[in-house]
């Protein structure tokens, strides 16, 4: 049996579906796998995982019809050629276009919801509006010819449904996440002084700028504070300008750039934050209760789920960047409550998000034994 697994973004298959592949390969099915821009380690590593590598061209971000036209016919015509029994799609454009180019070739296919994204937000001007209501559109279409719709968080599942845009609710699957590996990401000892890190695309949407406001505020009132933030400048219309960011390093957050490998960051780190609007399951919050961080997240979908208030971390508002930067003080100030709580986050980690039982469970809930 086939399978093509499908992205939008190649290192996310690597860093986010490598352990499905694995799991896949070893169950004796045959993995295909598809995303633009597949630079040639990348290629490697997904090699090196038992995956057969196809490269199509995407525009992730852009709205032109004439490009994602031609997405689907790749995607169509991989299909076809490969003759694949079954398509993973996940994210917004391979949901759509994979599913339906799945459906006029023969072939299954799932769609992953991992988090409903900007075109799903409040809109704040028509352009965000009107393609709000062209995605809720599609994706109706879509998870018509979709077996199973995965969410990751019972929000999504219920902001999907309610906004028209999956009218079987029978398709549904949930799941932990894409689940993390523990034995890749150890459990690591915290270091001594307060170090905050935040890793994530830098988008608006992250919750950024509520990062580098509270981290002004905290750095004020206790000088020994390290700020750390990684992550690229995406484009699209939510992307942080560069010139913000130069204010914020301006201000003593130390920016890492983009990174291949996290774990060298987390390590470094006393404290994981992520201020996001909303999320499927943000991985890398895994990944820090995976390696013992305390965890600072919002009391948002798919971010709620991940830590539990007071024990493993803390839920702040959403956008509130005063209540941010005093739990970011709580945390500054108490070592042995930094220790107590990343202890009893990589415990909770181990029992919801471990890569193995995630992977496992959703194998057999779409029948892929």
């Amino acid at each position: 049996m086939r399978i093509l697994i499908n992205g939008s973004f190649a290192q996310s298959l690597v860093n986010f579906r490598g352990d499905l592949i694995v799991n896949l390969v070893d169950r004796g099915y045959e993995v295909h796998v598809s995303a633009p821009a597949i630079s040639a380690s990348i290629r490697s590593d997904l090699i090196a995982l038992g995956a057969i590598v196809h490269e199509v061209q995407l525009d992730r971000t852009g709205a032109g019809i004439m490009s994602d036209l031609k997405y689907f016919f790749q995607l169509r015509m991989l299909i076809k050629n490969k003759q694949i029994d079954y398509t993973i799609n996940y994210t917004i454009k391979p949901n759509i276009y994979g599913s339906l180019a799945a459906a006029t070739a023969a072939s299954k296919s799932i769609s992953m919801v991992t988090g409903l994204g900007y075109t799903f937000y409040e809109a704040r001007n028509f352009k965000q509006k009107a393609l709000g209501l062209i995605s809720r559109s599609l994706y109706r279409i879509a998870t018509t010819a979709n077996e199973f719709v995965l969410f990751q968080n019972k929000d999504d599942r219920d902001d999907f449904i309610t906004a028209g845009c999956l009218s079987d609710s029978r398709k549904v699957r949930m799941t932990n996440g894409s689940g993390v590996n523990i034995e890749h990401f150890t459990k690591m000892p915290l270091p001594e002084k307060p170090v905050f890190l935040l890793i994530a695309r830098l988008l608006v949407s992250k919750g950024v700028r509520e990062y580098a406001v509270a981290a002004r505020q905290v750095m004020a009132q206790n000088p020994d504070a390290v700020f750390l933030l990684a992550g690229f400048i995406d484009e699209g219309p939510d992307s942080i300008a560069q010139k913000e960011l130069d204010e914020w390093r301006s201000d003593g957050i130390q920016y890492l750039g983009p990174l291949d490998d996290i774990r060298h960051a987390m390590a470094t780190a006393s404290v994981y934050v992520l201020p996001s609007y909303r999320e499927g399951t943000p991985r890398t919050v895994l990944e820090a209760m995976a390696m013992g961080r305390p965890v600072i997240t919002t009391d948002a979908p798919g971010c709620r789920e991940t830590v539990r208030d007071n024990e493993t971390g803390f839920l702040v508002p959403v956008k509130d960047a005063n209540k941010l930067a005093e739990k970011m003080q709580v945390l500054a100030g108490d070592p042995d409550l930094r220790s107590k709580m990343g202890d009893a986050s990589h415990r909770y980690c181990c029992e919801r998000f471990e890569v193995n039982k995630v992977n496992g469970q959703l194998l057999d809930d779409i029948g892929l034994f």
